[in-house]
């Protein structure tokens, strides 16, 4: 179930802006300690100078303006509830903040491969797109099946193949993302969907 906004500290569900110069690591990092304290107007001020950014990322994968809010909102809790974890020395703040939103985007997408799923109103209004249950069931044998095989390949190239087979990212978007060459990329998705392949016939 998510989250509500009302679960969210004081003042954190608001709006959100664009990021002012004001907004530099430095002064993230600041807002996170501070949030590390429980302090509500600085995860406000956090909220405000950060969600741009982590809403675009979360955007990208899951292509869905409502889905990508519930994993902001989502995310954003995490953030509040973790944030004595973060290490000035290990990350930059921003990259530390992105992880968590990028990665509770990726774990829905792992749940929901196809999408998630249309609400009854929703189907009530498409009648002639409607499938029967046998063909709800079988989809989610795929998916299910899908989703295993792709849990017996390595971390990084789990992200990977759900990005760029079930999301549509390019070849350079997953090189920037995962910060290796293109053509490294192309070779780690070759030998994933081998493995992939093997998987799904045995």
């Amino acid at each position: 179930m998510k989250p509500d906004s009302h679960q969210l500290p004081d003042n954190a569900s608001a709006g959100t802006g664009p990021q002012s110069p004001s907004d530099g690591p430095e002064r993230v990092a600041r807002l996170i300690h501070r949030v590390a304290q429980k302090d509500r107007q600085a995860f406000a001020l956090l909220y405000q100078a950060t969600a741009p950014k982590l809403l675009g990322t979360v955007l990208r994968i899951l292509r869905d303006r409502g889905w990508a809010d519930d994993v902001i909102q989502d995310s954003y809790l995490k953030i509040w509830q973790k944030a004595e974890q973060f290490q000035d020395g290990k990350s930059s703040p921003i990259t530390w903040l992105v992880s968590i939103a990028r990665n509770g985007a990726i774990d829905e997408l792992r749940k929901h491969p196809a999408g998630r799923t249309t609400n009854s109103d929703e189907l009530d209004e498409m009648p002639g797109r409607q499938t029967s249950a046998q063909e709800q069931l079988e989809d989610q044998r795929a998916a299910n099946q899908l989703n295993h095989c792709i849990d017996q390949l390595e971390k990084d190239r789990q992200d990977m193949v759900r990005l760029a087979y079930l999301n549509g990212w390019s070849r350079e978007d997953l090189a920037s993302q995962f910060e290796q060459p293109v053509n490294t990329v192309k070779t780690w998705l070759h030998r994933a969907l081998k493995q992939l392949k093997r998987c799904l016939e045995s």
